[in-house]
């Protein structure tokens, strides 16, 4: 690239130039730019291209941690769902029945997508790591079941399933506060 103060003609089309203008053929010179710049700091042009096949030992532990992370990520979201089982509350209404809905719907897709979640992960402790991540999804949908259980969704007496069977009637009541004497 040769930056020169040309003509104001060009030569091969006759219109006017640009006072200065940049040739990019490198107008017959031999010494470029490049040549007389030194090379950045770190740059080194005899280095190796690494292959993708060798990895550190620091990259295999950081695999293993990142593997380790998605199994244990179902188990680190309980206590998220326990507290939002908590806040909907126990009637029937849509909210808790939108989020039983999709604490069932989650869990479900993703032990079906087990094999897929952990198709690049490879390892001693891939079946360790895929028992984790299907424990932690079960405990999701035990949760969930629970919740449907309490919201009286499940049908847990032969009553619920027999038309000629009497409903379980409520023995006791238990109410909470204070009495006033």
């Amino acid at each position: 690239m040769t930056v020169r103060n040309s003509s104001l003609y060009s030569l091969s089309t006759g219109a006017p130039k640009r006072r200065w203008g940049v040739e990019l053929g490198g107008g017959g010179r031999k010494d470029r730019i490049s040549d007389a710049l030194p090379s950045p700091p770190g740059y080194n042009p005899n280095m190796q291209i690494c292959s993708e096949t060798q990895r550190s030992p620091d990259s295999q532990k950081l695999v293993v941690k990142k593997a380790w992370d998605l199994a244990l990520g179902p188990i680190k979201g309980v206590p998220m769902n326990l507290f939002l089982l908590y806040m909907s509350g126990n009637s029937i209404s849509i909210f808790p029945i939108m989020m039983v809905g999709m604490m069932l719907m989650r869990p479900c897709k993703a032990l079906f997508a087990t094999n897929a979640t952990f198709s690049t992960f490879e390892g001693t402790q891939a079946i360790l790591q895929k028992a984790t991540y299907l424990l932690g999804n079960l405990a999701q949908i035990g949760l969930a079941l629970y919740k449907c259980q309490s919201l009286g969704l499940l049908p847990t007496h032969a009553s619920d399933w027999l038309a000629f069977q009497e409903p379980a009637s409520q023995v006791e009541f238990v109410h909470g506060g204070f009495g006033l004497w």
